[in-house]
């Protein structure tokens, strides 16, 4: 109910509050084409999620033209290649370890107001959504109500 008024308040916005919402469709069907008007042609970001077409439809790219895709079949075709020289085992690990520097980024690389994992990177330590503290844990465990409540 709460998402519903959000979206009558966005659509109140923006001017379109006499479009009726549409039905969910199965995850496996592609959606009804919308009028010219209201259409936005899609851009191909670095995913390769969508592409547009000169009608202005948008498409998705191929499965086999995805980035992540191609390095996966590029790491198991190589990781075949040198288990085959008997070298599996120093590939598969020094790949782990590309993968957890490559995974890794410095707090300058950090976009504005992003929070990190560690609290204690972040301003005045703040926590991020979900995080268990000393606090919350010895209350589950003692059955205390919450602070404040």
């Amino acid at each position: 109910a709460a998402v519903e008024q959000r979206l009558a308040e966005f659509r109140a916005v923006r001017g379109s509050a006499a479009v009726s919402p549409r039905p969910a469709e199965p995850p496996g069907k592609a959606a009804a084409p919308e009028p010219a008007g209201e259409q936005q042609a899609a851009t191909a970001g670095p995913g390769g999620g969508a592409q547009a077409r000169p009608g202005g439809e948008a498409v998705a790219a191929p499965v086999w033209a995805r980035p992540l895709l191609l390095k996966v079949l590029l790491w198991a075709v190589l990781l075949a290649l040198f288990a085959e020289l008997e070298l599996g085992l120093p590939y598969f690990v020094l790949s782990l370890l590309y993968w957890m520097y490559a995974g890794t980024r410095g707090p300058g690389e950090r976009r504005r107001g992003e929070l990190s994992a560690y609290s204690v990177f972040n301003p005045g330590c703040t926590a991020i959504a979900g995080t268990l503290t000393a606090e919350q844990l010895e209350r589950e465990l003692y059955y205390r109500p919450a602070a404040g409540r």
